[in-house]
């Protein structure tokens, strides 16, 4: 019998789960919750407030996600910490630590995988493996922070996969990040990026989750969006821009659009400047991405000139248009290059 994912239970279920399946007194629930979520145990047997027998009864109905480094490279430039993790069933999956002036952000993976295809991402080159539990996606930052011996202040979902194709989970993940019985990080403090699933855009706005959503967008015109992105045969830009105009008004939250800047393809001026009338009437916020090199892709990076003024366009419509650092280059910070070596070396098949 396949046990329970106990890391993935919410306080409310695992109260149930301790009275009507373990048939424990209910105020053990808060003792095991407070282990796994804020003492951010790893194994039952660190749970010392508990009896043996009940630490035994646990281990054999239950288990807590594995989390094992299997490579950690930490970047001279910045500190970035950039940690290879494999899973209980040997899948592995990749986790950023970036430290900034505000705090200590983490960037996460929601799936083994991905299935968008996004042409400049390393992330997607195998496919889509598996989901990712919202157990697995709260580990990542519980060992990210017991590893680091620093507080995590912001998480990002912008790691290997597309969270709202993971929809539940990564929900799930959301409303227990941001639990005060637990690491109780603000759900202001919390970005979820998606490349533009618009009927799960339009669920999460009617979540009234406080998060900040990041629309990976990459484009000011469907066809170019169609070279890079295969998800926008799917769904046109003028789509996703409704469905973010419901989220605003559902939530108040600034909506924030990244675009990732390639030579060429979408970093003219004319680009710009359409990118700047197609979100007038929007309160918005750009991130311009200078994209990272990957060898199995085409795409080139912009120069630094280009991204300036494509930046300085871009700020006469009213906008905050920001150029994002980059973090951890020299360690292969970037979604997928990590894992992608490993399988490499490892000779491990994609899925």
């Amino acid at each position: 019998m396949e046990k329970t994912d106990i890391v993935s239970m919410t306080y409310e279920e695992l109260e149930n789960y301790v009275t009507e399946v373990l048939q424990e007194k209910r105020f053990r629930a808060k003792q095991i919750y407070e282990w796994l979520h804020v003492k951010l145990a790893g194994d039952f047997d660190q749970m010392t407030n508990l009896s043996k027998a009940l630490r035994e009864k646990l281990k054999a109905a239950c288990r807590i996600p594995e989390m094992t480094i299997v490579d950690l490279l930490v970047s001279e430039i910045d500190g970035t910490r950039k940690y290879l993790f494999q899973l209980e069933d040997g899948s592995v999956i990749e986790s950023v630590l970036m430290k900034y002036k505000h705090g200590n952000s983490v960037c996460i993976s929601s799936q083994v995988g991905c299935r968008m295809g996004c042409r400049f991402c390393a992330s997607t080159l195998g496919g889509l493996e598996r989901q990712m539990s919202a157990g697995e996606m709260l580990r990542q930052v519980y060992e990210i922070q017991k590893e680091s011996g620093e507080r995590v202040s912001n998480v990002v979902m912008m790691g290997t996969g597309e969270p709202l194709d993971n929809y539940d989970q990564a929900v799930r993940f959301l409303r227990m990040i941001s639990d005060e019985k637990g690491l109780n990080i603000s759900q202001r403090n919390l970005t979820l990026s998606t490349c533009g699933l618009v009927p799960q855009i339009y669920r999460l706005a009617d979540e009234k989750l406080a998060i900040t959503l990041a629309i990976s967008l990459h484009a000011s015109n469907d066809e170019t969006r169609r070279e890079m992105m295969p998800v926008a045969k799917t769904y046109a830009i003028q789509e996703i821009l409704d469905a973010c105009r419901y989220h605003y008004e559902k939530n108040g939250r600034r909506i924030t659009f990244e675009y990732s800047l390639a030579r060429g393809v979408n970093d003219s001026p004319q680009a710009a400047d359409a990118l700047g009338r197609l979100l007038e009437g929007f309160m918005w916020h750009v991130n311009l991405i200078p994209i990272n090199p990957v060898k199995e892709r085409s795409f080139v990076q912009s120069d630094g000139e280009s991204v300036v003024k494509f930046k300085n366009m871009l700020e006469k419509y009213g906008g905050n248009v920001t150029i994002r650092r980059e973090m951890g280059r020299d360690i292969q910070a970037a979604c997928g290059q990590l894992r992608r070596r490993y399988m490499d070396k490892s000779g491990k098949k994609e899925v």
